[in-house]
């Protein structure tokens, strides 16, 4: 069996604040860090926890191979059908039912998600919202920018409807509607994290519900499968996700418009379930699909990727897959749920999750007893750094140096 590993971070898109500057600046930040924590809580300091792929003291999620930023994929020691080449930064291919992961590229590295968080926006939010309840379309919701349905503001539109839309169309209206349908729309995105921290998608952290870019925001294209994995539990979002058409009441007494479904994988694609689009300026294209042929449902999660190429290396991917499955040895796995359960609604104390960024390679935090001598010598340096400041203040005064 042969593994192959490509490293290459150039592709990667470089949020800002993802990754720490040069050695001597990061040095510099933790001893700062280190220090006002030693002078602020008495030296009582605890080991900062790493973020992302690494959290809760485990490895990276998934398995030791999806760490890496390339390529990487387990051939079989012969009889080997290559990998399709696929210029997008990030990808992960997955077996919905066993959970391994077939191959990917930069699976848990952080990028913008565009629509593809609305994935996250319906499985969080349709098992607790009433299909038959209606939500009245706030200001807010109306003038977000497209694309959208274009609710007016002060309807009232049934929550199934609104789902449907958001899936669809992508309408961006549609989804911010029912993140306020919640209560408010901090507490809809609040859930929204709640999910990510339940299913352990570790490097997600939402901030509006409709995938458009906001600060902080990130997902990676491990978690989306983790997302698209979850998804094909709830029959409502799967019912919906294989409608071509569907009808949307915009407007009382009129006549309801036709949404129809921007997934054309649909219908030329074999055996596809159906897929969710994204796509911003600075994300580029982003896709979540799912198909299922033989018995075999496989996901497929692409972040950062050429617009209108998305489709076409969804296919090549899943055609791939579906050949190979069961041949190659998996290079990871789609890690189930923590137990408890779905969260019903958002906890009181519930907010939008913030994390540190990853501590840089080869950098590591030592316990409290060190912590207490670093300070201490970090208080010593200072002190002499001072004195030596005032004496070339009391220089520059005209004071002669000492003989």
């Amino acid at each position: 069996m042969n593994s192959v590993l490509i490293r290459n971070g150039r592709d990667r898109l470089r949020l800002r604040g993802q990754r720490p500057a040069g050695a001597a600046a990061l040095t510099a930040r933790a001893a700062t860090g280190l220090l006002s924590g030693a002078l602020a809580a008495g030296l009582a300091l605890a080991p900062a926890q790493p973020a992302g792929a690494a959290t809760r003291g485990r490895g990276t999620v998934g398995g030791p191979e999806l760490a890496g930023t390339g390529v990487v994929v387990n051939y079989p020691a012969a009889r080997a059908r290559p990998l399709p080449n696929v210029k997008a930064s990030a990808y992960v291919l997955a077996d919905a039912g066993t959970g391994q992961v077939l191959a990917a590229k930069d699976p848990h590295g952080w990028y913008l998600p565009a629509s593809t968080l609305k994935v996250l926006t319906a499985i969080t939010l349709m098992p607790v919202l009433n299909p038959n309840a209606t939500a009245v379309t706030t200001r807010r919701a109306a003038d977000v920018e497209p694309s959208k349905v274009g609710l007016i503001a002060g309807h009232a539109y049934r929550i199934s409807d609104l789902f449907k839309a958001m899936l669809l169309i992508s309408a961006n209206d549609a989804a911010t509607s029912v993140a306020q349908a919640t209560g408010s729309l901090a507490k809809g995105v609040a859930m929204m994290n709640a999910e990510a921290h339940h299913l352990q998608a570790d490097d997600t952290v939402a901030r509006l519900p409709n995938g458009l870019n906001g600060p902080g925001q990130h997902v990676s294209a491990y978690d989306e499968a983790l997302f698209a994995r979850q998804a094909l539990t709830i029959p409502q979002f799967m019912r919906d996700e294989l409608l071509r058409t569907a009808r949307f009441p915009l407007k009382p007494h009129r006549k309801p418009i036709t949404l129809y479904n921007q997934n054309t994988m649909l219908g030329t694609y074999r055996g596809d379930l159906g897929g969710k689009i994204g796509w911003t300026t600075a994300s580029k294209t982003t896709y979540i699909g799912w198909a299922r042929r033989n018995g075999h449902t496989l996901v497929v999660t692409i972040l950062h990727c050429k617009p209108l190429d998305e489709l076409t290396y969804a296919a090549r991917l899943l055609n791939w897959g579906f050949a190979e499955d069961g041949n190659v040895t998996p290079v990871g796995v789609l890690v189930r749920p923590l137990r408890g359960g779905h969260p019903p609604k958002a906890p009181q104390a519930a907010r939008p999750k913030t994390r540190p960024l990853p501590p840089p390679a080869k950098l590591g935090l030592p316990g409290v007893p060190m912590l207490a001598g670093l300070g201490t010598l970090m208080l010593a340096s200072l002190t002499g750094l001072t004195v030596l400041v005032i004496t070339r203040r009391g220089r520059r005064a005209g004071n002669p140096p000492g003989r």
